[in-house]
C-alpha cells in the first residue's frame, strides 16, 4: 500500500484541478505554436493576435458547442437513470445473491460494465450506488467484504465505456457530416468531400475488434475481481452520512396543475411515446448499418427511459436537479478544449503533429501510438470528448496519409481514453463521494485492472 499512498500523494501535488489543466494546456498550446509555426520575420504582436483569433472561434464554434451539450445529456440522463427504482430493484435483486466478498466484487464489476457499455454517466453512479449497497448489506448482515475492493469494482466502467454506446468519439463520427466539420480549415474542399460521411456503430462499436475486446473485459474482469476477493484480507469500514439519495420525494399535498408533476399516467404517456418514436426510428432505418445511432439518439432513448423508470415529473426533476453537478466539468473545460483544437488548426500544429506521427509509424504501430498517446493527453485531458476534440483531426490526418481504416484510430483513441481512467482519479469523485472512499483505497485494484485492460486492448489492435 505504500506505492499506492505515495502515487496518490504525488499525483495530487502535481497535478492542480481539471480547469486549471485545461487553462494550462491551452496557454503551452499557444506558446508552441507562436513559436514552432511563425514564419520567419513574421511579427509576433500580429501572429499572436492571430492565433488569439483562432483560439476564440474554436471557443465558441457551433458544431462544437453542440457536441458539448449532447455529451453533457448523456452524463446526466444516465445519472438520472441510476437514481431511478428500477435500477435499485435491479440492485437489490443482485444483493440477494451476494454470499462473500469475492461474489460481491465479482457481480458489482460484472454489471457494472454491462451498465457503463450502454452509457458511461448510468454506468459510473450504478458502479457507485451499487458498491454502497454491498456495503450496506454488510453492515445489516455481518458479511465480511473488503470494501475498497468493492469500490474498485463499481468503478471498472470507465475502463470501458468509450467502446460503448455513449462513446464520445464514437457518437461523434457516426453524425453526418461531423469528420467534414471537423477537418475544416484543415482539408482542402477536395480532401473533405472524399472523407466518409460518417462512421456508423457498426464499424466502431459493433467491429469485430471491439466486440473482441468487449468479451475479454466482460469476461475476464469480473474472474479477477472474484480471484482479488478472495485472497484479499477483509477489513472493518464505516459508511459516511449522509447516505446516497434515491428518487424518492417527500409526500406534499398538492393542488391544481401541480398534479400533472406527480401524475403516474401523463409520465408513462410521454415516456412511452418517446421511446414508440425512437424505436420506430430505429426500424426505419434502411441502411442497416446502425447509422441511425448517433448522441442525439442516445440521449432520445435516455429520455424516454428515465422519465419512465421515475414515474412522475416530479421525482424526475429532483434526479436531475442532484446529476446536473456532474456535469459541470462538460459545461466548462469543453470550449477550452475547443479553442485549444482552434489554435492547433489555425497554426498548422495539425499537420505538424500527423507529419510526425506518419514520420515513425507503420501500418501496425500508429494505432499502438495512438493508444499510448490517448491514456497519456487523458490523464491532463480528463474528458474523451474534449479529447477527441484535440487528437480527432491528428489521428484522421495521419490515419488517411498512412492508408489505415479510419475506424481502427478512432477506436485506438477510445481504448487509450478509457484505459488510463483507472489512475486518473478525476472521475472518480463521483464514486468516492458517495462510498465515502478514497481515492488511495481503490487504486491498487484499478491498477490491476488497468494492466489486464491494456494486455486486451493491446491484443484487439495486432490481431484485427
Amino acid at each position: 500500500m505504500k506505492f499506492t499512498e505515495s502515487y496518490s500523494r504525488l499525483f495530487q501535488y502535481l497535478l492542480p484541478t481539471p480547469f486549471t489543466i485545461a487553462l494550462l494546456l491551452t496557454v503551452l498550446t499557444f506558446l508552441l505554436a507562436l513559436i514552432f509555426t511563425s514564419d520567419a520575420g513574421t511579427d509576433p504582436g500580429s501572429y499572436s493576435l492571430e492565433l488569439l483569433n483562432a483560439w476564440e472561434e474554436g471557443l465558441w464554434n457551433n458544431g462544437l458547442m453542440v457536441f458539448a451539450m449532447q455529451m453533457m445529456l448523456m452524463l446526466v440522463l444516465g445519472h438520472v437513470l441510476a437514481l431511478s427504482k428500477p435500477v435499485d430493484r435491479l440492485i437489490s435483486i443482485v444483493l440477494g445473491r451476494i454470499r462473500s466478498n469475492g461474489e460481491a466484487a465479482m457481480w458489482v464489476c460484472l454489471l457494472t460494465l454491462l451498465v457503463a457499455l450502454f452509457n458511461w454517466g448510468l454506468g459510473l453512479i450504478f458502479g457507485a450506488i451499487f458498491a454502497r449497497k454491498v456495503a450496506e448489506k454488510a453492515h445489516k448482515t455481518g458479511l465480511k467484504i473488503n470494501y475498497p475492493l468493492i469500490g474498485a469494482a463499481g468503478y471498472i466502467g470507465l475502463m470501458v465505456w468509450h467502446g460503448g454506446l455513449s462513446g464520445s468519439s464514437l457518437a461523434k463520427v457516426a453524425e453526418k457530416g461531423h469528420l467534414q466539420e471537423l477537418m475544416s480549415g484543415i482539408y482542402s474542399t477536395e480532401q473533405l468531400a472524399q472523407l466518409p460521411q460518417q462512421l456508423t456503430f457498426a464499424e466502431t462499436a459493433f467491429s469485430s475488434m471491439n466486440l473482441y475486446s468487449c468479451l475479454m473485459l466482460i469476461l475476464l474482469l469480473p474472474a479477477l475481481f472474484y480471484w482479488m476477493g478472495k485472497q484479499r484480507s477483509l477489513q472493518e469500514f464505516k459508511l459516511p452520512d449522509p447516505k446516497i439519495q434515491s428518487d424518492e420525494v417527500a409526500e406534499q399535498q398538492v393542488v391544481g396543475a401541480e398534479r400533472l408533476d406527480q401524475s403516474k399516467f401523463f409520465a408513462f404517456a410521454m415516456g412511452a411515446v418517446i421511446l414508440f418514436y425512437a424505436a420506430f426510428k430505429a426500424s426505419g432505418n434502411q441502411e442497416h448499418s446502425l447509422g441511425f445511432i448517433t448522441p442525439n439518439f442516445i440521449n432520445l432513448l435516455l429520455l424516454g427511459l428515465a422519465i419512465l423508470f421515475h414515474g412522475n415529473f416530479r421525482s424526475f426533476l429532483s434526479a436531475v436537479d442532484e446529476a446536473i453537478g456532474g456535469a459541470a466539468g462538460i459545461l466548462i473545460q469543453f470550449p477550452l478544449y475547443f479553442g485549444i483544437m482552434g489554435i492547433m488548426k489555425g497554426s498548422g500544429m495539425v499537420e505538424m503533429l500527423s507529419g510526425f506521427f506518419v514520420s515513425i509509424s507503420n501500418e501496425t504501430t500508429f494505432p499502438i501510438f495512438t493508444l499510448f498517446s490517448a491514456g497519456l493527453v487523458n490523464i491532463f485531458v480528463p474528458s474523451g470528448g474534449g479529447q477527441w476534440a484535440v487528437q480527432g483531426p491528428i489521428i484522421v490526418q495521419a490515419s488517411e496519409s498512412l492508408g489505415l481504416p479510419l475506424w481502427k484510430g478512432v477506436m485506438a483513441l477510445a481504448y487509450g481514453d478509457q484505459l488510463t481512467n483507472m489512475l486518473q482519479p478525476f472521475w472518480a469523485l463521483p464514486l468516492l463521494g458517495i462510498t465515502g472512499l478514497k481515492a488511495k483505497e481503490i487504486l491498487p485494484y484499478t491498477l490491476v485492472a488497468m494492466v489486464v485492460g491494456f494486455l486486451i486492448y493491446l491484443s484487439a489492435l495486432l490481431l484485427f
